[in-house]
């Protein structure tokens, strides 16, 4: 295993122990009413291998862009690996679901291909004969790719030797738009973050990482699958399709499989909290665990609480709830709270936030709101926030986060437009947050903010508000602005998924939206619109897709 000190003994992701062979297990793949299938290092390498040959036989080459957008099982694992080997560029994307518009996920995919230069998708049969036809690349579907694997030989392969500063793959984003802005990571930068993050969460031999998290997504990629196979450390893997629909298979497996890190979105932990039912918990022991780590979407302490007060008596503590504010620009963790002690909660005031500062205030004050501590930087990474002229702001002034580090993106592939960097090596990350006593506090999207009478208002603190009426499905509510020329100013629009359609039942919950924000934030929502089950359009990482609900919802007022 490599650290902050021994990472000068790594220079290339092909150093990964899973490819190195031997009886270790590398991967323990999980799935509902199956046994576990157990892949130890040597199948790693061996399959690795024979798909290398397939593609190298498909004519894939050194430096070609290749995505897999394939369901999440050992055979798209196998494909990312295999590219890595032969030195190709891989870069997994998102299938396409239920909750994903078509049109709008082939338009997407086409934009990747061409702009992006995408020498082929990889996936399965089904979906390559869905898109071949529409898609300026080659398509191939699983048994294509089988067909060629099997009929090579891996005898006498020369694999890739890459430089530390080749690019390894790419990671896309998971929204509705902009699917085209690929962030291109070296084989140093990967690494960097690695032997960084390994050292901030104590990484040990003794450690099993347990994920459920997609592989498009950079909490999937890097934490639930390139951190535990580059250290050698056992993998308790699941699909998330498998997850979402039987969430207690999560704690079923850290509890049998003795896991001991498990990342999550804050989704999960109210998803965990509701979902899972008292019988399917009975004889889990969930004390072993060290760390779940929240991450990838604003953090709520009342998230923590419900998770912690629903599973204690599985053994879940307070200091085994962690933060980290992460982004795919720096390969994955900015920030990560210390070990051994419980989460920072800030208590500020609500009015002095309108103004972009965080000034403590007694948490019983109404105007009292609490935002989570997302930690330090880890090693090799500093933050700042700044204001729209790029200058450093004080403690508690709240700005842009701006990150400068040694595991960053070298470029957003084949867009030269694009520059990701400032003159002195800043990355403006477009998140709005502040500083205090070192820790850094993220707020929300620069661009979500709503100006409403000259106040800035925060939809995820509002979303956060209208989730917890009663008669709302919990998480499937958004918050925009909506310009007003007659008002001269930004009003504030909620839509929300309810539970009933009955009419006395949606006069209830519109009046108890209404009347919880007013009083828990002084804000007054101009509108709210109840709509059905699946109406909301979610990113395919399962957040609420704010601009694009935006778009649906000012359409359906002006058809």
């Amino acid at each position: 295993m490599f650290t902050r000190a021994t990472r000068h003994s790594v220079h290339s992701l092909l150093d990964a122990p899973a490819l190195q062979g031997g009886d270790e297990t590398a991967i323990l793949y999980v799935q509902t009413e199956q046994p576990p299938q157990a892949i130890t290092r040597t199948d790693f390498a061996e399959h690795t291998a024979r798909y290398a040959a397939g593609l190298t036989a498909l004519g894939i080459q050194a430096r070609d862009l290749v995505v897999i957008a394939h369901t999440q099982n050992l055979e798209s694992i196998y494909l990312f690996w295999a590219a890595l080997r032969i030195g190709a560029v891989p870069s997994m994307f998102p299938t396409l679901t239920e909750k994903l518009d078509p049109a709008i996920y082939r338009r997407n995919l086409r934009q990747l291909i061409t702009l992006s230069n995408v020498r082929a998708v990889l996936t399965t049969d089904t979906f390559a004969d869905d898109i071949r036809a529409d898609m300026p690349c080659a398509v191939y579907g699983s048994s294509a790719i089988a067909d060629y694997s099997r009929g090579m030989t891996v005898q006498g392969m020369i694999y890739h030797a890459p430089t530390s500063d080749d690019v390894a793959f790419l990671q896309h984003s998971s929204g509705t738009t902009g699917l085209q802005k690929g962030v291109a990571l070296s084989h140093r930068a990967v690494l960097n973050q690695l032997a960084s993050y390994s050292d901030a969460i104590a990484l040990n031999d003794r450690d099993v990482i347990v994920s459920w998290l997609p592989l498009y997504h950079d909490m999937g990629l890097i934490a639930g699958f390139m951190l535990p196979l580059m250290q050698g450390i056992p993998l308790v893997l699941m699909s998330p399709f498998d997850w979402v629909s039987h969430p207690a298979m999560l704690f079923k497996a850290i509890d049998v499989h003795g896991g001991t890190l498990c990342w999550l979105p804050n989704f999960a932990y109210n998803h965990c909290a509701r979902r899972i039912r008292a019988r399917d918990l009975e004889g889990i022991d969930l004390s072993q665990m060290r760390l779940f780590i929240n991450c990838s979407e604003p953090v709520y302490a009342e998230s923590h609480t419900l998770f912690l007060e629903r599973f204690a008596p599985l053994g879940v503590r307070a200091d085994q709830l962690s933060v980290s504010y992460a982004m795919a620009e720096n390969t994955f963790a900015v920030t990560q709270t210390p070990l051994g002690s419980p989460v920072t909660l800030d208590v500020i005031d609500r009015r002095a936030l309108e103004q972009h500062q965080a000034v403590p205030i007694a948490g019983d004050d109404p105007a009292a709101v609490v935002k989570v501590g997302c930690g330090q930087p880890i090693a090799g990474v500093q933050v700042q926030a700044v204001d729209g002229e790029g200058n450093p702001l004080p403690e508690r002034a709240v700005g842009e986060l701006a990150v400068r580090s040694d595991s960053m993106l070298t470029e957003y592939h084949q867009r030269p437009d694009l520059n990701p960097f400032t003159p002195d090596g800043w990355y403006r990350t477009g998140d709005m947050g502040y500083i205090a006593g070192g820790e850094v506090f993220v707020i929300g999207r620069q661009k979500d903010i709503i100006i409403n009478a000259g106040k800035n208002v925060y939809p995820q603190d509002i979303e956060a508000i209208v989730n917890s009426v009663n008669g709302v499905r919990p998480g499937r509510a958004v918050v925009f602005g909506v310009p007003d020329e007659r008002e001269g100013t930004e009003l504030i629009a909620v839509v929300a998924e309810v539970l009933s359609n009955d009419p006395d039942a949606l006069a209830q919950v519109k009046a108890a939206i209404r009347l919880q924000v007013a009083h828990q934030s002084d804000v007054t929502v101009n509108y709210v619109t109840l709509v059905d089950d699946a109406w909301l359009i979610k990113t395919s990482s399962g957040k609420v897709a704010r601009a694009a609900n935006r778009e649906k919802w000012l359409a359906s007022q002006h058809p």
